[in-house]
């Protein structure tokens, strides 16, 4: 018996709801990327978000400085998926970056590592000669950062004096939103006051609260929802924060 209009129309928005989260998965966008040809293997240590030395060794040294992607601090630490696009050279999957710095080369959207630049290669000499071209043709995507039993870490900026001013870093944020405004708040009166963002992802204030504190994290929506929401560690920072120390939150955001 044939199939009414109707039944075949819902039977069609049914498979079509079913597969819009893996065409979405599989959304990327052309654009060029270069590396940084005086650079170490890893990372830079100083670059324009604020990691300081964790920028270099952060995902296994697989990061990238962006320009538009920088947005003005908000991306740093937001994870890409980055592939070439020429067939001798390049893998299917490409390499997983992070953005640690603000930078543009010719027309890019990335420079790479040279680390994270040579893994787009099909082998080891593919990488190789991918590097001998000095920029390529790719294709990229936003996806979850990973950092598996990692909870994100709250690092006292060595720029910090204490008591008269606290700057900190956020530190392995999984998941795909961004931290978007800090607020940091006493604990006992539970007096919030908003940060500034310093520079990158440093966000700082003068004349901090005194006793123990405790951090808000605003973070964006994402595409199941509209809403932004804030996020309070578990831990808070201690009375006598020291600049230079990292302090575990107790929680994670997926």
């Amino acid at each position: 018996m044939a199939l009414s209009l109707e039944v075949i129309f819902l039977l069609f928005m049914s498979l079509l709801q079913f597969q819009s989260p893996a065409i979405a998965a599989t959304s990327f966008i052309k654009s060029r990327a270069a590396y940084y040809p005086n650079s170490e293997q890893n990372g830079t240590a100083d670059g324009g978000c604020g990691y300081r030395s964790y920028g270099a060794t952060l995902n296994g040294g697989d990061v990238s400085a962006a320009s538009d992607l920088y947005r003005n601090g908000v991306g740093c630490g937001a994870c890409y998926q980055v592939r070439c696009t020429n067939i001798n050279y390049c893998s299917d999957n490409g390499v997983t970056i992070v953005i640690t710095d603000l930078g543009s080369s010719g027309g890019t959207d990335f420079i790479l590592s040279q680390h994270a630049f040579a893994r787009m290669g099909q082998t080891v000499d593919t990488g190789k000669s991918l590097l001998d071209l000095g920029w390529v043709d790719i294709e990229y995507a936003r996806v979850s950062c990973s950092y598996p039993n990692k909870n994100i870490t709250i690092k006292i900026d060595e720029s910090s004096i204490y008591p008269s001013y606290l700057a900190f870093v956020i530190e392995y944020q999984q998941g795909i939103k961004d931290i978007i405004a800090v607020q940091l708040c006493e604990t006992v009166s539970l007096t919030c006051k908003l940060l500034d963002r310093s520079h990158g992802t440093v966000w700082a204030v003068v004349s901090p609260p005194t006793g123990p504190l405790s951090i808000r994290m605003l973070l964006s929506s994402d595409v199941d929802n509209d809403d932004e929401s804030w996020v309070t560690p578990a831990n808070d920072i201690p009375t006598n924060w020291t600049p230079g120390t990292s302090y575990d939150s107790g929680i994670q955001i997926n």
